[in-house]
């Protein structure tokens, strides 16, 4: 073990940080460019961009879950975790590149269906980035001892992917989606290998158990569910957002060509996602501390409602769809922060991996509809504005489903013993 390590330095924090930056930064790459190719290159439909998106929560349905109760149990290359990332992140660097040479590939194989390419790119992509990803957050909680040098290092995590998907939408933005796209497959590549040269797992782990004889009776079932309606919709509304507002720039900005119309969501996210990366740890969390995570949640929902719903009105000018993007970004600060640390005040901290997986639904199942089912009305609408009431709407639906979850639990007891995996 390195003395970094030993002794928790910030230089360790950082690198600590960076497999689970690797795998924002591909996602954030699939989000910017993935939509803007399949219609500037191969001339997809909405609808059949919608397609080529379900393939990830498909991945992510299977992925997380599985790769997450694996992981604790199994031992080798010197880890639990470190197979996961290293498979993963190569695995994710190899279908990035494949991503601007999907003709190229179609016509190698001789397939002739450009889509069925498309969505198995998509699809590896997004299991490559599923397999990662539980991995890259428990192998903090296994190396950082409980109390603040954990919570310091989910802090760093947080701060580090954050400013690097920024970084990714901000490349996007200047150099275009090509360069960003091929400056993500070596950094991907690079900071899912390089750091576990640095990084030493433990052989045994410490999971927190219940008191009880059963491990589900400190699990408050009907709060979780409630959680798990509220936040669907969010996700309903933010998934909305993010594959067919393409079609919302093409027709109400008319941009004069495709790099434009790149340039103009690279920007919208860019300004969406630095919003997100810096309000959760400077503002929303002073501000739970005063009135409490649940409300703090909520307010921010309504934000961002009115945020997609101010896209509607002004939304026919650049500079006013990019403030509205910024208000819309409170609400994703919170989405992306918030949920999970009053889930896990819900449910048993003995099977924490267990409830992380079905938490997960609450995500991917909302972006399924939206791929198959939203996805059909918005082709066949003739004004695209629909993408935005459809986010607005159901940003407001979660906002008062959210009114149904209690704050706190706080009456879990739990101990702890060692496990050690042979």
């Amino acid at each position: 073990m390195l003395e970094i390590q030993k002794r928790l330095t910030n230089t360790f924090y950082a690198i600590l940080a960076l497999p689970a930056t690797a795998m924002g930064f591909a996602l954030s790459i699939q989000i910017a460019a993935l939509s803007w190719l399949m219609r500037t290159q191969y001339n997809l439909d909405l609808h059949e961009i919608g397609f080529v998106w379900a393939a990830g929560p498909l991945a992510g349905i299977i992925g997380q879950p599985i790769v997450g109760l694996i992981s604790d149990n199994v031992w080798f290359w010197n880890g639990r975790r470190r197979p996961f990332i290293l498979i993963g992140g190569s695995l994710a660097a190899l279908m990035l590149f494949a991503l601007p040479n999907i003709g190229a590939i179609n016509d190698f194989l001789g397939i002739g269906n450009i889509i069925i390419v498309a969505v198995f790119v998509a699809l590896t992509l997004d299991l490559a980035i599923n397999i990662s990803f539980n991995p890259t957050r428990s192998i903090i909680a296994d190396v950082t001892p409980e109390g603040v040098p954990r919570t310091k290092g989910y802090t760093w995590m947080q701060t580090v992917s954050g400013s690097f998907g920024v970084l990714a939408y901000a490349i996007g933005a200047i150099f275009g989606n090509y360069f960003l796209i091929y400056f993500g497959v070596f950094l991907v590549l690079a900071f899912s290998i390089i750091p576990m040269l640095f990084i030493k797992e433990p052989r045994e782990l410490k999971h927190s158990l219940d008191t009880t004889s059963q491990g589900d009776n400190s699990t408050d079932w009907n709060q979780f569910l409630k959680l798990l309606f509220a936040h669907s919709f969010s996700w309903i509304g933010v998934q909305t957002m993010f594959v067919y507002m393409i079609g919302f720039v093409e027709q109400r900005l008319k941009p004069t060509n495709d790099d434009e119309t790149g340039m103009i969501l690279s920007i919208s996210f860019l300004i969406l996602n630095a919003v997100g990366a810096l309000l959760p740890a400077f503002v929303l969390e002073p501000i739970t501390e005063k009135i409490g995570r649940v409300k703090t949640h909520i307010f921010s929902l309504f934000f961002m409602s009115a945020g997609y719903q101010g896209i509607v009105l002004f939304g026919n000018d650049k500079l006013l769809l990019w403030i509205m993007m910024a208000i819309a970004g409170i609400g994703w600060a919170a989405i992306v922060s918030l949920p999970f640390a009053i889930m896990s005040e819900k449910v048993s901290k003995g099977r924490m991996g267990f409830f992380m997986g079905i938490f997960n639904l609450s995500v991917v199942l909302p972006q399924l509809f939206v791929s198959l089912v939203i996805g059909y009305f918005i082709e066949q609408a003739h004004d695209k504005t629909i993408i935005f009431i459809i986010s607005s709407v159901t940003l407001f639906i979660s906002a008062l489903m959210w009114f149904m979850v209690k704050e706190g639990n706080g009456n879990l007891t739990v101990k702890t013993q060692n496990i050690s995996t042979h």
